[in-house]
């Protein structure tokens, strides 16, 4: 999870390939109309994000019934946002990928053909709610490179998942 451009495509597709997972790239479910508001260079509001949290947290919920390890690319920008999907998905898990709004900047500036424009990086960090302190969630700096931030982050959710094991088990 993070603001635009801090790398949550590449890097989650790197803790999927680290925890054996199915990548699920949450800007593929936008509808329509969010990619064209935002291509428009206009912000999405809370409205406007509602159905495709709702949608996004169905496609985990549904993966994992089938077994799968899904790891979904979400801004989540919001407390609200994150616990929707933590309503959807309980036991949910969120790295955020931190980074500065000039790097968010220029690295939005380098990505052609992405609906998502520079120009909206500063409504994302007026938008953004940082989640520290968050049950469940790793704090990363998003200018490590892509290979160390997808193992810290396995390493961490598979050990929070031992940890919720012997927690049940009482060991």
């Amino acid at each position: 999870m993070g603001v635009s451009g801090c790398g949550k495509s590449a890097v989650g597709a790197e803790i999927a390939k680290n925890c054996g997972g199915r990548l699920i790239e949450g800007d593929a479910f936008h509808p329509q109309a969010n990619i064209d508001k935002m291509s428009a260079g206009h912000p999405l509001n809370d409205e406007d994000r509602a159905g495709w949290l709702t949608r996004l947290g169905e496609e985990v919920a549904n993966a994992l019934k089938n077994g799968e390890k899904p790891v979904l690319t979400c801004s989540s920008l919001k407390l609200i946002y994150r616990d929707r999907l933590r309503a959807a998905v309980p036991g949910l898990g969120f790295v955020f990928l931190e980074l500065t709004k000039e790097l968010a900047t220029e690295r939005c500036s380098h990505r052609p053909g992405h609906f998502m424009p520079a120009s909206l990086v500063d409504s994302q960090f007026a938008t953004l709610e940082p989640p520290y302190g968050e049950d469940r969630t790793l704090v990363v700096d998003a200018t490590k490179t892509i290979e160390t931030i997808g193992a810290e982050a396995a390493s961490w959710w598979t050990a929070s998942q031992t940890q919720s094991a012997n927690a049940l088990t009482g060991s």
